[in-house]
């Protein structure tokens, strides 16, 4: 039995060998097809050049609008750069996270250098991609910059270059860090970002002192792509709100201010009906003891979901605390003989997590507790209306009309009040509906 199993495994892993090598020689063959370059990705193209008149300055900065060609022309630049000036130097290359550069930004770039006559060697295991052209090789280091422990990860590297996909979302220490490490003649900067808060650290330390860092900053919006048709850019025009449209679409370093989910009508997303047919059910939850505990049970068909019930259990008001067991009793009452696919928790909730667990009646998993990316996830589900409310989750539809962004504060933070029941719906949102759609905005 165990030989049949192990057989079983072993041809498992032979076939998906197989198609990852058949797929990638179909990428060779196909090799990358280019678009035509707008003029702004022309100038990224050749900046670096002899001829350019501004092949003096130490670095560029590309930011604005999403989907508007920045990465891909930033990328390549990049290392066409330092394969013309450098022979056997080490150079760096930057995400929020290994795997998001692997995914935006490598995939792309080794279709396109192979295109253009290089050879690529990915080392997977050392993050280390060796490109080589006749006598040419240089060799490119892939970091993850996603928090302050990464600024470890590059000490002691000497580089001759750094490129940052998504700067924005990098801690200022391993950007100072990464580019104090570039200290070979002639190292330059490479820095690719969507706008954020006009108060951010890189708008306030390097777009607004380009030209004391003899740096070049190109603004980009979605025109600059001429891949895109304008019925693309039109999708994502209708797909972002508030903020985060005048950051992804006007691509402008701007404030979040009022309202959060500003898009929120009670005409358009409170619902007199429940929803019927064949429905998955979720459960969010918020956990509070002190604050107050907020629970949604969802509805979901495969691509609407309506928020049908709820419980907001405020101590405070109740005056008296309740433990984890009576919660507990609270989440079955609210369930009743639903099936329910899963229990989302806040994280920090491990003593409750812990009690669902223990009684063993329902499947529970940790919210993801992503703050702006859950919010920019909700507000483009209200603005689709792929999310409503019914009519009787009154503490759900107040918090709508009191949850207000930080203006004080100058990042992108909500003020930490009347916001247990939006917590708990946008751990539905990020953790569950996002992945069940596959959604990727």
């Amino acid at each position: 039995m165990t030989n049949s199993i192990d057989q079983r495994i072993e041809n498992v892993r032979k076939g998906i060998m197989k198609r990852a090598s058949a797929m990638k020689e179909k990428v060779k063959k196909q090799g990358f097809a280019f678009k035509p370059f707008s003029v702004k990705q022309k100038q990224v193209l050749t900046w670096w050049c002899p001829n350019s008149p501004v092949k003096e300055k130490d670095g560029i900065i590309a930011d604005g609008a999403i989907r508007s060609g920045k990465t891909l022309c930033m990328s390549l630049s990049y290392v066409l750069w330092a394969m013309e000036s450098f022979n056997q130097q080490n150079f760096g290359m930057s995400g929020k996270t290994i795997g998001s550069f692997r995914r935006n930004v490598l995939f792309w770039l080794k279709m396109m250098l192979a295109s253009r006559g290089y050879s690529v060697v990915d080392h997977r295991s050392d993050n280390l991609i060796v490109v080589s052209k006749g006598t040419t090789t240089n060799y490119f280091y892939i970091f993850g910059g996603k928090d302050e422990r990464s600024q470890d990860l590059i000490q002691g590297i000497t580089l001759a270059g750094m490129f940052f996909d998504e700067v924005a979302l990098m801690p200022e220490s391993f950007v100072n860090q990464a580019t104090g490490r570039c200290s070979v003649t002639g190292s330059k900067f490479w820095f690719n970002c969507n706008p954020d808060n006009p108060r951010h650290w890189f708008k306030v330390n390097w777009v607004d002192k380009c030209k004391e860092k003899n740096i070049i900053y190109l603004h980009f919006t979605m025109d600059d792509n001429l891949s895109l048709s304008e019925k693309i850019k039109e999708r994502y025009r209708s797909t972002y709100v508030g903020v985060f449209f005048k950051r992804y679409i006007l691509g402008l370093w701007c404030v979040a201010e009022g309202l959060v989910y500003s898009m929120f009508s009670e005409e358009r997303h409170v619902k007199k009906e429940h929803m019927t047919g064949a429905l998955t059910y979720v459960v969010s939850v918020d956990y509070g003891t002190v604050n107050p505990f907020s629970a949604g049970l969802w509805a979901f068909d495969g691509w609407h979901s309506q928020r049908e019930a709820e419980i907001y259990y405020d101590s405070r008001k109740k005056k008296k605390r309740v433990d984890d067991e009576e919660y507990y009793k609270m989440l079955k009452k609210l369930i009743g003989n639903r099936r329910v696919e899963c229990i989302i928790v806040d994280p920090s909730a491990a003593s409750f997590i812990e009690v669902i667990k223990k009684y063993n009646e329902y499947s529970v998993m940790g919210a993801n507790n992503d703050v702006l990316d859950g919010i920019r996830v909700v507000t483009t589900m209200l603005n689709k209306d792929m999310i409503s409310v019914h009519e009787d989750c009154q503490d759900n539809i107040k918090e709508y009309g009191l949850y207000v962004w930080d203006e004080e504060k100058g990042d992108d933070v909500v003020i930490k009040e009347n916001d247990h029941s939006m917590d708990d719906t946008r751990y539905y949102c990020y953790t569950f509906l996002r992945r069940r759609l596959r959604w990727r905005y």
